[in-house]
């Protein structure tokens, strides 16, 4: 007989790491994996992995854009787990691709579910997580680059406010949390340079409420990392208790 859980299940919010459907960001390093051992020759089966920090579902540390931020080994493991929301912005994204997720957004999101918790992870479900592995995810044609994420604005407003405490995660199914077009990553620089953390590449999102879960997020901590391709596991309330 398994030992009860204090919470209701997990769900997987990564996508798989596969050289063949993992779309690369532009300029970021080949993904490629080499087989190096078989059972068949050696008794073992092993093989090399060769890609960048930020390769598909991954976090990022604050050094990643602030060189005097933190790197991946010099976080908290507190700043792994985290109270999560899910604002969903579909409906937006699927008219305008350069969509910026406005403080409009989060004010009706708190309407129906209350104050964003301080320290939590802001997680946008934008529907790039139905594309991914698809032509459509990095855009094609003129559309090649666009990706909706964050408004400047509407970060300020979470870090002015508190919302985003003292530890904090800001998470979108697309590349990152900056708007596709801006090459300056105002967004990025904003989060880093307050010590928290992105969540990137998401996956599985319709499976996460609005409110009520957590994330943890996994995967290897480089020593000087900027990040780390991650498992970024959705641990939902147990529904059949009470609250």
């Amino acid at each position: 007989m398994s030992a009860p859980r204090p919470f209701g299940r997990l769900v997987n919010l990564s996508h798989i790491h596969d050289p063949a459907t993992t779309p690369l960001y532009p300029g970021d390093p080949e993904f490629r994996t080499d087989t190096v051992a078989t059972i068949a020759e050696d008794g073992y089966y092993l093989r090399y992995l060769q890609h960048g920090e930020h390769t598909g579902t991954h976090w990022g540390a604050p050094i990643h854009f602030d060189t005097d931020g933190l790197a991946a080994d010099e976080l908290d493991l507190d700043d792994l787990l985290l109270p999560a929301v899910k604002i969903d912005v579909r409906q937006h994204c699927a008219r305008d691709r350069d969509y910026a997720i406005t403080v409009e957004d989060l004010q009706h999101w708190e309407a129906e579910h209350g104050r964003i918790p301080d320290g939590a992870a802001l997680i946008a479900w934008t529907g790039w997580d139905a594309e991914w592995g698809t032509p459509e995810f990095i855009g094609t044609g003129a559309a090649a680059g666009h990706q909706p994420g964050f408004a400047v604005a509407t970060v300020a407003w979470l870090l002015r406010t508190g919302r985003l405490g003292r530890r904090g995660a800001l998470g979108i199914d697309t590349f990152g949390p900056d708007v596709g077009t801006d090459t300056t990553y105002a967004v990025s620089k904003l989060i880093y340079g307050e010590h928290r953390i992105s969540l990137e590449c998401l996956a599985n999102l319709a499976a996460l409420p609005a409110s009520g879960a957590w994330i943890l997020v996994g995967g290897p901590i480089y020593r000087r990392g900027s990040g780390s391709p991650a498992t970024v596991f959705g641990i939902l309330p147990d529904t059949d208790q009470p609250p």
